[in-house]
């Protein structure tokens, strides 16, 4: 979800570091950053120097031309110096991928959330060359475009093992209230929910740096989805409960390094946004819902632009959540439609 202009922020740097090159953010603290081929087309890794090693956090997809740029990478701005442990922040593909390479082919230590851990070699080990049964049921439950179902219907889903390489048993736990050293700085961990289970984030206590991943990003609202594996999850109420909880931690003068976008300064109003962010775009859906909708009947009062097929997949489970909070909290009903089975929301008056 795109946010509107924010004052307060302060980015920095205005440009990202070019492929294969590094820019230091702090001492010893190097920015890379890494395509993916979608719309949102890059993802921030970071590498903290540890002396006779270095320490890497998240690592992009698994793919020959993502392994060869990490190649060069080591050689180049890391000097040639092993990667001794890999930090994920969550479990989704574009930080996660390529953490177990890092383990078996360059020794690297795992060091993540068991939710996360957990969640991802569970679905490494699920391929599936159909859509399941239950994916198919929720999209009509959603109200998904019927040209747009079935199509998906006929297509091999996508699958997490496509893109991020086997992890090996065995990792480092952290967990909420940890301590970590990090390139010589002691940090502390805190968790967030919402955008993925079991987020984590972690707070310098000998400096101004905070590792958000994508729990905090500067110009965007995170994807925050219910997806057919937990239908009744209520990941908004998740999200604004750690905002909120995280926003206690914020200093005007953090610089945050996020998974997209821009590392930035001023995070007090940061965090306002992205909570206000999500309480609008209820309130807004109040409004809609006052006649029955879907999902899908939602996007342009919860986007306010035109959802493509590219990011349809995303936008849908989006509104399902936002929806489904709705619900969840007493503020709507939900009934089943009998023209297409979609569960449509309406406001309680």
């Amino acid at each position: 979800m795109a946010d509107t202009a924010l004052t307060g922020l302060r980015y920095p740097w205005e440009t990202p570091p070019a492929a294969g090159e590094a820019i230091e953010v702090a001492p010893g603290v190097l920015w890379f950053r890494l395509p993916l081929p979608m719309k949102l087309d890059h993802v921030n890794v970071y590498a903290f120097d540890e002396g006779d090693s270095w320490t890497v956090i998240d690592t992009g997809f698994s793919s020959k031309k993502t392994k060869a740029i990490w190649t060069d990478l080591i050689a180049g701005p890391l000097r040639g110096k092993p990667v001794s442990r890999v930090i994920v922040t969550h479990h989704h593909p574009d930080h996660i991928g390529l953490a177990g390479w890092f383990q078996t082919a360059h020794g690297s230590e795992l060091v993540t959330t068991r939710t996360a851990w957990l969640t991802a070699r569970m679905l490494i080990l699920d391929p599936q060359e159909v859509p399941p049964a239950e994916t198919l049921a929720f999209y009509r439950l959603s109200g998904m475009d019927s040209d747009l179902y079935r199509k998906r219907a006929s297509e091999r889903p996508f699958n997490f093992a496509d893109i991020v390489d086997p992890l090996p048993l065995g990792f480092t736990r952290v967990k909420q209230d940890d301590r970590i050293t990090i390139g010589g700085r002691e940090f502390e961990v805190h968790i967030g929910n919402g955008h993925a289970p079991e987020h984590a984030t972690f707070w310098s206590m000998d400096d101004n740096l905070v590792i958000a991943g994508d729990q905090i990003l500067s110009s965007i609202s995170p994807n925050v989805g219910v997806y057919a594996t937990e239908p009744m999850a209520d990941p908004i109420g998740e999200w604004i409960e750690a905002c909120e909880r995280l926003a206690l931690l914020g200093r005007d003068d953090h610089l945050v390094l996020g998974g997209h976008k821009l590392p930035f300064t001023g995070l007090p109003p940061r965090m306002r946004q992205l909570i206000d962010n999500h309480h609008s775009a209820l309130k807004r859906l109040l409004v809609a819902i006052q006649t029955p909708k879907s999902a899908s009947e939602c996007f342009s009062t919860l986007f306010k632009r035109n959802i493509g097929e590219g990011e349809y997949g995303l936008a849908l489970v989006e509104a399902v959540a936002h929806l489904s909070h709705l619900y969840q909290t007493g503020l709507a009903s939900r009934s089943l439609r009998e023209t297409d089975g979609a569960w449509v929301y309406q406001a309680k008056a």
